[in-house]
């Protein structure tokens, strides 16, 4: 069974105006819509649980309609940070088995494909993990107070993308290796895989699946 996490409760207040940026207007429907009905529309999607902060829930799913909402299995509660929202809603899945794999996605990036959605879960035949990477276009280097200290090789760097997918208990049991005060210091979701030493695979991500952040990039997504 493929499950699937939306992340919906961080403030995303550098987009401007005074609700969080996922829940902005963005083509005559909210941004979460659109990743929303990305992943319930998905053949190889069998249920989606979106963390949300319960003020948005109910507007949320009036957006969304019955038809979105029926491959919805149900909200669950943002954490402290990502880590921690990815567990919360982890935790409140029911009927777990070996088998299940949990993809991973944002609602700040409204344009994910089928194709990458259904690449993410195809690479765990081989891999416990999957993350999408576009190569690193500028030159980059590492630096230190005001300083260039290296030169990084950016053939081999990658900026990675959501979805990220994985076998389902085992990405839990590393995040909860992380428990109590580690998984703070968390920023990306295979970031806890790596760092449990867990099989991540790399494939080809998608220019077009952006992450909005600011008022400008609506703007210019619209």
């Amino acid at each position: 069974m493929n499950r699937a996490v939306l992340l919906s409760g961080g403030k995303g207040l550098r987009a401007g105006g005074d609700i969080p940026k996922q829940y902005m207007d963005m083509g005559g429907e909210m941004m979460v819509i659109r990743a929303l009905r990305a992943l319930t529309e998905h053949p190889e999607i069998d249920s989606v649980r979106i963390v949300a902060e319960e003020e948005w829930r109910e507007r949320i799913a009036e957006a969304a309609g019955e038809t979105c909402m029926a491959g919805v299995e149900g909200f669950s509660a943002p954490g402290a940070n990502r880590a921690l929202s990815i567990l919360n809603a982890l935790n409140d899945m029911e009927a777990v088995t070996d088998e299940d794999a949990v993809l991973i996605h944002d609602a700040a990036r409204p344009f994910v494909s089928a194709e990458l959605i259904g690449s993410c879960l195809h690479g765990l035949g081989e891999h416990e993990g999957v993350m999408p990477g576009i190569p690193v276009k500028d030159t980059t280097y590492v630096c230190e107070n005001g300083r260039i200290k290296a030169l990084l090789d950016r053939n081999s760097l990658r900026a990675g993308q959501a979805p990220e997918a994985f076998w389902l208990k085992r990405f839990k049991k590393a995040l909860e290796a992380l428990l109590p005060d580690r998984i703070l210091q968390i920023n990306g979701s295979a970031e806890i895989a790596v760092l449990d030493g867990m099989d991540v695979a790399v494939i080809e991500g998608d220019e077009k699946n952006v992450k909005i952040t600011t008022a400008e990039d609506i703007k210019k997504y619209i």
